[in-house]
C-alpha cells in the first residue's frame, strides 16, 4: 500500500528531544518535518499558518503549556492529528489532553519510538 506523504510539526522546548525526533522521522521518506517551535505562541502561530498533518506536542514548554496550544489550535479548527509526547504521563494530564482534543498520548521515557509507528498508521489511514 502506498503511504501518503505526511507533514509533521514538532513542539518541544528540549533541543535534544527535537534532534532525536528529527533523526527518527528523517529515516522515513514519506515524513517531512515542516517546522519546530519551543514556546506556545510560536507554536500556535506556525501550526495555524502551516496546517501540518501531524503535530508532536510536549505538555510543558518554555513560557507556557502544550495543553494551552492544543486548546488554541482545536479552537481554530486545525484538523491535524496531535500526538502528545511528554515526561509527565500522569493520568490527570492524559485525561486533560484527550479532553482538549489530543489523538494520542505517549510517555517520552518509555514510548518514544511509538511516534513513528503512529505516524505510519495515520498516513495509511489518510
Amino acid at each position: 500500500m502506498k503511504t501518503k506523504p505526511i507533514n509533521v510539526f514538532i513542539v518541544d522546548d528540549s533541543a535534544i528531544v527535537r534532534e532525536r525526533l528529527t533523526a527518527l522521522l528523517n529515516e522515513v521518506p514519506s515524513i517531512t518535518i515542516v517546522g519546530f517551535a519551543d514556546n506556545p505562541l510560536a507554536a500556535t502561530e506556525a501550526i495555524v499558518a502551516q496546517q501540518p498533518d501531524v503535530i508532536i506536542l510536549d505538555i510543558f514548554l518554555t513560557g507556557g503549556s502544550g495543553i494551552h496550544v492544543l486548546k488554541n489550535i482545536r479552537g481554530k479548527h486545525v484538523p491535524a492529528k496531535v500526538i502528545m509526547l511528554t515526561n509527565y504521563a500522569q493520568e490527570e494530564y492524559r485525561r486533560k489532553c484527550f479532553e482538549e482534543g489530543a489523538d494520542y498520548f505517549y510517555d517520552k521515557s518509555i514510548e518514544f519510538e511509538k511516534v513513528v509507528e503512529t505516524i505510519h498508521r495515520i498516513a495509511e489511514a489518510a
